[in-house]
C-alpha cells in the first residue's frame, strides 16, 4: 500500500469531505480515504498495482477539488462585468462617491 497526500483548496465544507470519500472509495485499488475540510488535505491509501496516484489526482481535478479557488477581487468599482451575462456588485462601493466605503 502507498499513501499520497493532495492539497485541496476547494475542500472547505463537510459536504465536500463526504463527496470526496464517495468519489475516491468507488475507485478500484483505493483502500482508505482521509479528507479534512479544516486542513484542506486528502490522504489516500491505495494499491499501486491496481491504480496510480495520477489517476486519483485526475479524478480529484475533474471533480474540482484541486487547483486554485477562483475569487472575485474588489476593484473599488461599484458594478463590474465578470462574464457575458454576469455582474459583480460590491456592497461597500458606491458610484456616487467613486470610492470604497468601509
Amino acid at each position: 500500500m502507498k499513501t499520497k497526500t493532495f492539497e485541496a483548496p476547494a475542500l472547505y465544507g463537510d459536504h465536500h469531505v463526504t463527496e470526496v470519500r464517495r468519489i475516491l472509495e468507488g475507485l478500484t485499488g483505493v483502500s482508505e480515504v482521509y479528507a479534512s475540510s479544516a486542513f484542506q488535505v486528502i490522504d489516500v491509501s491505495f494499491d499501486p498495482t491496481m491504480i496510480q496516484a495520477e489517476q486519483i489526482e485526475a479524478r480529484l481535478q475533474e471533480a474540482g477539488y484541486l487547483g486554485e479557488v477562483p475569487m472575485l477581487v474588489e476593484t473599488g468599482i461599484a458594478v463590474q462585468k465578470v462574464g457575458d451575462d454576469a455582474f459583480f456588485r460590491h456592497t461597500a462601493s458606491y458610484e456616487t462617491i467613486k470610492t470604497t466605503v468601509s
